[in-house]
């Protein structure tokens, strides 16, 4: 999956896991990138804790249409969210997830997951708050669509200036994921 001209990503999760803010940094630090972007988010009336997703198309070339029914990649912060979307990722495709998501759950053979223990990671970088910028990373990582100035340059810009002191310990989070998506593909 690496290197595509067009990446087809739902992210999707709890509200106020970051799933809605992680889409919107991962289509801005596109655009930074001279990408063509696609952005589209939903979510329930509920603000935390009922069910939000995000679909971003990042490509080369002109979107035709937003409205996406099977996905290249998938990021995913919850199980119901796992057990929803799964069967929605192409043959060949990337899921990303806290590895604590998929102990009993059957997973496809014909896809690539990347997981890991999320909260150890975020502990390790002090908050837990970065679970989102973590698999972000590891998104980032494997599939070479981005940079990680243009999402730096994306914090900037999605993050209200009163939450701007949190962009270096999201930096590091989404770095961190990146280191991981490099060692989990060369271990699978």
């Amino acid at each position: 999956m690496n290197n595509m001209n067009t990446v087809e990503t739902i992210i999707a999760g709890f509200g106020g896991q970051g799933v809605l803010s992680a889409g919107k940094i991962l289509a801005f630090a596109a655009l930074y990138n001279g990408k063509e972007v696609s952005w589209m988010p939903s979510y329930g009336p509920e603000q935390r804790g009922g069910t939000a997703n995000a679909t971003v198309i990042v490509s080369d070339e002109v979107i035709s249409s937003p409205i996406v029914s099977s996905y290249d990649a998938a990021i995913f912060l919850n199980r119901q969210s796992l057990e929803r979307f799964a069967g929605a990722v192409r043959k060949g495709g990337l899921l990303v997830c806290d590895a604590r998501l998929i102990d009993d759950f059957i997973l496809r053979t014909d896809i690539d997951v990347l997981s890991v223990d999320l909260m150890s990671e975020a502990a390790a970088l002090g908050t837990t708050k970065v679970c989102n910028m973590l698999l972000l990373g590891m998104l980032v990582g494997n599939t070479h669509m981005l940079d990680a100035a243009s999402v730096e340059q994306s914090l900037m810009h999605v993050l209200p200036a009163r939450h701007h002191k949190l962009i270096g310990v999201n930096m590091r989070a989404l770095e961190r994921g990146m280191q991981l998506a490099t060692s989990l593909s060369v271990a699978s």
